[in-house]
């Protein structure tokens, strides 16, 4: 039985009546990108696009030179397909109008050109976020504004992730599960999963820990008795996992279950989280809650059903196996 590529993967969707010719297409295009990417990263002629660029995202960050390259390459790609109305970045100040110049289509997309970069330097993985929406009135395809963007998680058309690890691969839904695929030596990608499901229970959390002293009491009070074991109230011993690349510590949650809490917290920057909801909550919540588990905000809200305020908006944020997810349920309803 021969393997099944992404090209042969989405006609079958389009065959199907799954998804259209453009989004087809598009998606094409943003996986050709993301091997670029990946190709960049591995190849060690580029090491002196390894480290920090002179330059500052919105949010005050600086950019790595490969945040620069990897969203350069993502939209000079995707902005002359003629699949889509607009585009946002995290690493933009404010929404990348397409050119006049290039054919406008019924789709936004939204990245986050290179999750976890401040792992670039040390060699631990890293990805590419994307999330993709329908523009809400086809008569704004020529002038679409920030206000068309902001909609529910629930409305994403497409989501997924590009991990780059020890290999590359690509996470993606249509609505209609997850499916995996890895880039093999001959730079195709191959599917390797259909269908991924979370397994429900866990007894591994992902979060920063340190940051403990910060957080609200109801994820405090979760945390600590699950660092009680099975002498505390959830009677069992979990193990900690944490990377400090939302891409991979959610690829180790669809493939092995298990939860990952960014939550709110008391710092300088006032009552919030730090992930921010558009370009990698929505996205990841998509796809956790395709494979069978649950996301929720820190209000006990179902992320995908929060309605944006803005294009930044960062939120906090407990996504994985569903009856873990649950439980800290009671906790925030608890207390």
């Amino acid at each position: 039985m021969g393997s099944t590529n992404l090209n042969n993967f989405l006609n079958e969707k389009y065959v199907s009546c799954q998804l259209d010719k453009e989004l087809f297409y598009l998606i094409e295009i943003v996986a050709d990108s993301c091997k670029k990417i990946s190709n960049i990263i591995r190849n060690e002629k580029n090491k002196d696009l390894f480290g920090d660029s002179n330059s500052f995202n919105i949010q005050g960050e600086q950019q790595k030179k490969l945040d620069v390259i990897a969203n350069e390459i993502l939209i000079k790609d995707t902005q002359s397909s003629g699949y889509i109305a607009g585009i946002a970045s995290e690493e933009l100040d404010d929404i990348y109008k397409i050119p006049e110049i290039y054919k406008k289509g019924k789709y936004i997309l939204l990245f986050d050109p290179l999750d976890g970069s401040s792992n670039i330097d040390v060699n631990i993985s890293i990805g590419t976020i994307f999330s993709i929406l329908e523009i809400p009135d086809k008569f704004t395809i020529n002038n679409i504004k920030e206000i068309d963007y902001l909609q529910p998680g629930i409305n994403q058309i497409a989501a997924g992730y590009v991990l780059y690890g020890p290999k590359t691969n690509l996470n993606i839904s249509f609505g209609q599960g997850v499916s995996s695929f890895f880039l093999d030596a001959y730079n195709s990608w191959i599917l390797s999963e259909e269908k991924i499901t979370i397994p429900e229970n866990t007894n591994e959390f992902s979060v920063n820990i340190s940051n403990m002293r910060f957080w609200e009491s109801p994820i405090k009070k979760y945390i600590s008795d699950c660092l009680s074991g099975l002498d505390g109230p959830l009677a069992k011993n979990y193990n900690m996992r944490w990377v400090g690349s939302m891409v991979a510590d959610v690829h180790r949650i669809l493939k092995k279950g298990g939860i990952f809490l960014y939550p709110n917290d008391f710092r300088l920057t006032g009552k919030t989280g730090k992930l921010r909801l558009m370009y990698e909550v929505n996205p990841m919540s998509f796809l956790i809650e395709q494979a069978g588990g649950l996301s929720i905000d820190c209000e006990n809200n179902s992320i995908l059903e929060i309605k944006p305020t803005k294009l930044h908006q960062r939120i906090g944020v407990i996504l994985g196996s569903r009856k873990e997810v649950n439980i800290v349920k009671k906790y925030i309803n608890e207390l």
